[in-house]
């Protein structure tokens, strides 16, 4: 009997040494897929970010540029992606609020992504360059109104913050014909639209604030307002309680990390600790604040009531002026 347990025990722990255990995620790189080109306020704000992911998260952060249709080429990458937590994605309001409320045939729907957390709020912008004839919003609104079909704007995308945005504000000024009386010019970034308007192949441009920062911090563009309740600090124009607008304070834009729908709960468990920590960081603050952004880490349950919440608000918009992409 005793040899008989004797040789039992030594079989149990001989089948326990030769289980394979399983690895605690993350056991290699993991790649973080940026919807839009270098540049934009996608980029600057996932590239911020890493830098304090960079010393938490155990294993390498590999940052992809994948621009198209914008952000569905990005956003249908990650989508495809296994949900095993080495593929995410930097979701941005074009992506995943404005986009989905102008296009409703896009190859991908909000409930195919499993939201880490929303780390980014940012008011918009309209900016033009600083040599430009427009020094306030109400000389873009007369010149929109005296050229019909001469003031160009350029954006991050077809169906991108920017394109929707700079509608959304001539649209609160009364002007119609939206599609006539001014001229869209697409590109595949943020850094690429402001760049035009830089070159003057562009006249004015309306989304975030961070990847116009820069430009203003440099004296090379000039804002006409922010969607802002308040000034921003390096931002010397009006908010649009000042012009009478405060509507368009539901203008805003956002960032966060996502995840396929099947995302695993311990990949999204282990982001939402390290989103929220990488997000105290100081000098991440300090870098987000000085382009306009608000540093604000949301739950994954109240990240998807937001986009939710800002999905229908721009959809109405979308139905109200006709704004729908066939």
């Amino acid at each position: 009997m005793k040899t008989s347990l004797i040789a039992l025990s030594m079989g149990v722990a001989a089948a326990a040494l030769a289980a394979p255990v399983a690895a605690e995620y993350p056991t290699r790189a993991i790649q973080m897929i940026i919807p839009f080109g270098p540049g934009g306020a996608t980029d600057l704000s996932a590239r911020a970010l890493s830098t304090p992911l960079t010393r938490i998260v155990p294993q390498p952060i590999v940052l992809t540029n994948r621009a198209g249709a914008g952000g569905a080429t990005g956003s249908v990458a990650v989508r495809d992606a296994a949900g095993d937590g080495y593929t995410l994605l930097l979701a941005r309001v074009g992506s995943h609020t404005v986009n989905p409320a102008m296009n409703p045939n896009l190859p991908y729907t909000l409930d195919e992504f499993r939201f880490v957390g929303i780390y980014e709020i940012n008011p918009v912008a309209c900016v033009v360059n600083s040599n430009s004839e427009f020094h306030s919003i109400d000389d873009l609104i007369n010149a929109v109104n005296e050229r019909p079909g001469e003031i160009l704007y350029s954006s991050s995308g077809v169906g991108s913050l920017p394109h929707f945005g700079a509608l959304m504000v001539l649209d609160s000024f009364g002007i119609t014909d939206l599609d006539e009386n001014v001229i869209h010019i697409p590109t595949e970034g943020d850094g690429q639209a402001l760049t035009a308007v830089l070159q003057g192949t562009s006249d004015f441009y309306c989304g975030s604030t961070s990847p116009a920062a820069p430009f203003i911090n440099g004296g090379q563009m000039r804002p006409l307002m922010v969607t802002s309740s308040e000034r921003l600090d390096g931002f010397d124009a009006p908010t649009v309680e000042e012009i009478g607008k405060p509507e368009l304070q539901a203008l805003v834009g956002w960032t966060g990390l996502a995840g396929p729908e099947d995302l695993t709960d311990e990949a999204a468990e282990k982001w939402g600790e390290w989103l929220a920590e990488a997000a105290q960081d100081e000098d991440f603050q300090r870098f987000m604040t000085s382009g306009g952004s608000i540093v604000q880490v949301m739950s994954p349950e109240e990240s998807v009531e937001f986009v939710n919440s800002a999905y229908e608000s721009f959809r109405r918009l979308v139905v109200a002026l006709d704004l729908e992409i066939d």
